[in-house]
Order: structure tokens, then sequence, then C-alpha cells
């Protein structure tokens, strides 16, 4: 007997409140209240929902690893694709423990502004989010306790990484349907909140900037045919504007505008990474639409203990495929509760997906998982990432006075192609460009046009 049917009573509880659109978390009692008394999940979930062992009644426990042999127990945890890549592929994932502690599922002082803002925010009339004066949003989660799926993702949109600025040094594996690498890449992705602010100085808001709600780029070093590409995003804080995309390309020696319809498109030769896929809500808010909860109930997501401080560059190990490297080894836990979104391209007429459908940690509302759909209504792409505080026994990478909180590797999968992009969060590429978090510095040095034109003469 599979985990299916094992958990009625629960399974008929999150199928009702489905139903009833009720979209707010927590089994048996709001989940806000739950972590507002002691910052821990366990008064809001029974016990099946807590711990791996219980769920599937000893089937699988912590430490143990899923694959083939015995991923039908968790089959009703995954989504679809990642349930055919451990059948068919020899995807193999490694059970940890479920984190109860809210503090170690993001970053701390995004989380505590979440807390603290709780109940300011709202759309104003062109639906974007705004404070109770009317002002940009002020920074944290706005809707911690959502009402509608077009709440959940206003606030995935509104931060991505959950920093007010970021540069991820990155490393890129695109395989082909054998298993064989067709490309590598090593870039750099920077990030920065000009509003919404918690940590970097000014916040809220910088000064001159309150119009925009990010700047965004990715830069390449290598190999060294596309060495200096570089591209970068400027998004409005309307969400109803398709934002501003550049590119500097050094053979031409000079920065071009993109249509807004590269969104769907590769940035480079191999990759099944697109813009529009980025933190699964790569797009502007109003540029989709048709929002809507359409499932919800616990899901296995790699949210712990991914950091691999024992590597000097942070980098990971693979398995799986035809040669031993189309997946990362991935830690993955219990998560009581996960919303599922479906949403549709609306603003994009000629975009390749017909829709997307994503998981949400009910806890955080991070997204765990994502799966789009091509123009047919067939499943066409995966992403799913893994997240991790960046803490392993003695060793600490550190975001001012607490422990850095971040992703630490990603696949995306092409499942008409059978091909793989793997990426992974590093300390350094070359050239000296290094990861780091709230450093002002990031503007200059990676998110603007002169940026572009510089790390392209580099």
């Amino acid at each position: 007997m599979t985990s299916t049917h094992r958990h009625d009573p629960a399974r008929r509880a999150f199928a009702g409140r489905v139903a009833r659109g009720i979209v707010g978390a927590g089994v048996l009692m709001p989940l806000w209240k739950a972590l507002a008394a002691n910052g821990e999940i366990d008064k809001a979930y029974p016990d099946e929902l807590l711990s791996i062992e219980n769920y599937t009644r000893g089937a699988i426990s912590t430490g143990n690893v899923i694959d083939a042999g015995n991923v039908e127990h968790v089959k009703d945890l995954l989504e679809p694709i990642k349930y055919q890549q451990i059948v068919k592929l020899g995807r193999r994932l490694r059970v940890v423990k479920t984190t109860t502690e809210l503090m170690k599922l993001g970053p701390w002082e995004y989380l505590e502004a979440t807390t603290r803002n709780a109940g300011l925010a709202q759309f104003d009339r062109d639906g974007n989010v705004v404070t109770r004066e009317g002002k940009p949003w002020i920074g944290g989660n706005p809707f911690p306790d959502p009402k509608s799926a077009l709440e959940l993702f206003a606030g995935l949109t509104l931060s991505w990484g959950r920093h007010d600025a970021t540069f991820y040094a990155v490393k890129e594996t695109d395989l082909l349907e054998d298993g064989d690498p067709a490309f590598h890449y090593e870039a750099g992705w920077a990030e920065m909140q000009p509003v919404a602010r918690v940590s970097l100085e000014p916040k809220p808001y910088w000064p001159g900037h309150t119009d925009k709600l990010r700047y965004q780029s990715i830069f390449f070093v290598s190999p060294q045919n596309a060495r200096g590409t570089s591209f970068l995003s400027i998004w409005s804080y309307d969400q109803r504007e398709i934002p501003y995309l550049c590119g500097y390309l050094p053979e031409f020696r000079r920065v071009r505008t993109y249509p807004a319809n590269q969104r769907f498109e590769a940035l480079m030769p191999g990759s099944n990474l697109f813009l529009s896929d980025a933190w699964a809500a790569g797009d502007p808010l109003y540029t989709w639409g048709n929002y809507r909860v359409v499932g919800r109930g616990p899901f296995l997501a790699a949210l712990s203990n991914g950091w691999n401080a024992d590597h000097p560059n942070w980098e990971h190990a693979t398995h799986g495929g035809q040669k031993g490297q189309t997946f990362w080894d991935t830690n993955v836990e219990l998560v009581p509760e996960a919303i599922i979104v479906e949403a549709e391209p609306v603003k994009f007429p000629r975009a390749p997906v017909s829709k997307k459908r994503v998981w949400f940690d009910a806890r955080t509302l991070l997204p765990i998982g994502m799966v789009s759909y091509d123009r047919r209504g067939e499943p066409y792409r995966s992403f799913d990432g893994a997240y991790s505080l960046y803490d392993s026994g003695d060793k600490r990478f550190m975001d001012g006075a607490h422990p850095y909180w971040s992703w630490v590797h990603l696949h995306a999968f092409d499942l008409q192609t059978g091909r793989m992009t793997r990426i992974e969060q590093v300390r350094e590429i070359p050239g000296g460009h290094r990861t780091s978090v709230n450093d002002a510095g990031i503007y200059e040095k990676y998110l603007t046009n002169a940026a572009l034109i510089r790390l392209g003469s580099a």
C-alpha cells in the first residue's frame, strides 16, 4: 500500500480547504498563530505531517535514500516529473529531518520583517502592493497569511532571493539526453532591491529609485566564446510593465536592447533556463494571470543541509542519468503543507508555455517546485531548486549577524527532449568574482550599462 491511501483524514482536510477557496495554512490551528507563539510549526500540524517515519509508517526513515525501489511510498509527495526522474533516470533523494524552526527557513531579517509588517500591505488601484499609506512595500513578505493565489505570487515577485542585494557566483552544466555534457558555463548573477529593503542602508527605500522593483544582471566569464556576454534587466515597480532588458555582446562591443519575448528563450546555447523561470516568478505579476489554487498537501523539498562546506568552492556531487552526471546529490525533507498554484502567461501570446504550476511551502511561501506546460497542455519543463542555511558543523558563511541563507543548486529539465541544465552557487568564479550578500557595491559593479561594458572588456 502506498502512502496515498494512509492519510485520508489529512487529505480530506486539504481537499476541503481547496474546494472552499481557503488559502491560509495550518491543519490543527492557523500556521501563523502557531509561529507567533514560539516560532515553531509543530502545533499547527499532526505528527504524521512532521515526520517522514510517521507519514510512511516506517517504510522510509530520516537518513534513508529514496530511489526507484521505494519511491512508491512517497509518490504523492513529489511533482510528477521528479517521480519519473527517479523511476526512469536513476535520480536519488536523501531524506533529512523536517525543519520546524521558522528562522532556519529564510534570511533572518526578511522573516523578522515579515512578522513585523504583517497586516500592513494592500493592493492599490493598479494592483501593485503598497502600504496603508500608498507607498511602496517596506520589507518582508506582504501577505504571510495569504487569502488568494494572487497574494502568494505577489509576495514572491516582490523579492526573489529575499535579500536586499546578492551576487551569486554560479557554475552551469548543460547535458544532452544521453547524459553527456554539452556546455559548461561560469557566470555571475546579481540582484538588488531599491525598495522593501530590510538590511541594506538606506532602508526601506533607496532614494531616487523607488519607481523600480529590482535590478538584475547575469554575465559570463567562461567558456572563452561566451566570455564577456552579459544581460541586464531593470524592473519597474508597476507590475503591469515588461522589464527593460539589454545585453552586451563582446563581438559587437555595444549594448543592445532585447524584445519582451526573449524571456522565454535560453540566454545561451544549450541552456534550459529562461529569464521567465527565475524563482518561479521571473516575469511581472500581471503579465501572468488566472492565478488559482489547484491543490495542497504535504511535499518533499530540499530546504536544509544542502551547502557543501567541505568543498573549498562549495561544489556539489552528482549522480544518475546514463553517465552519472545528470542530477545533483540532494537532501529533501517532509514539508507538512504545500500550496499548489497555477497561472497562465496572459501578456505573452507567443509564449511556448500555456501555464505553470508552482508548489509553495505554506510556512514561508517559498517556491519549492515548478512544472510548465506546452501550448498543447502537456508537461514541458520542470524547475526544482535546493535551499539551505550556509551553516555546517564549525563552518559558516555569514550574512551580517546570521548565517547566510540562499539557494545552493537547481535543476532545469526539459521533459520533451531529455536535456538537463544543472546550476550551483559556488564561492568564486574566475576574475575574482565571489558570492556576496547585502553589499551596496553590487550595483556599480554589476548592475549598470557601464558595468556590462566593463565586464565585457575585462
